[in-house]
């Protein structure tokens, strides 16, 4: 007899997935590469994306809207900063859309997105690209197992 093994905590699945803007616009997809595979729970996944893979099995097909309270949650009007112009080197050419990498107050890298630049300031956003958006996760499980132990330390 054959175990069907569901996703729960601890699982080990490897899955095909894309997420897609409300307008269809693809974010991400790795259906014409191959599967990823990680640990539920291990934190490679948002919460509100595990929580909805929870009871499927291999050969599931699933397509979920997610609103952004469970993705990436709504914008936050206190991530975006003002930053004097001449902070910046003046070889550097700032303009709306610019990436940038920031230092935290704990060294870690900070991402900010530059909203605007004036005359001397720059308004960059450090909320996360995708908040405020309702997205469409669709999955297909390809493998689901009990992680090895050495799967669940990494």
């Amino acid at each position: 007899m054959t175990t069907v093994n569901q996703i729960a905590e601890g699982m080990e699945v490897t899955l095909n997935f894309s997420i897609a803007l409300s307008d269809g616009g693809l974010v991400d997809s790795n259906f014409d590469s191959k599967p990823a595979t990680f640990v539920m729970g291990d934190g490679n996944l948002l919460a509100g994306f595990e929580e909805v893979l929870v009871g499927l099995q291999a050969g599931d097909e699933q397509t979920f809207t997610m609103p952004p309270e469970k993705a990436f949650g709504q914008p936050n009007p206190n991530n975006v900063q003002s930053f004097k112009k001449d902070q910046f080197g003046d070889d550097m050419n700032l303009e709306p859309g610019l990436m940038l990498s920031f230092a935290d107050a704990n060294n870690a890298e900070l991402p900010g997105v530059v909203k605007s630049v004036l005359e001397n300031e720059v308004i960059v956003d450090f909320n996360h690209p995708l908040a405020g958006e309702t997205l469409t996760f669709k999955v297909k499980i390809v493998d689901v197992q009990q992680a090895s132990e050495q799967a669940t330390q990494l």
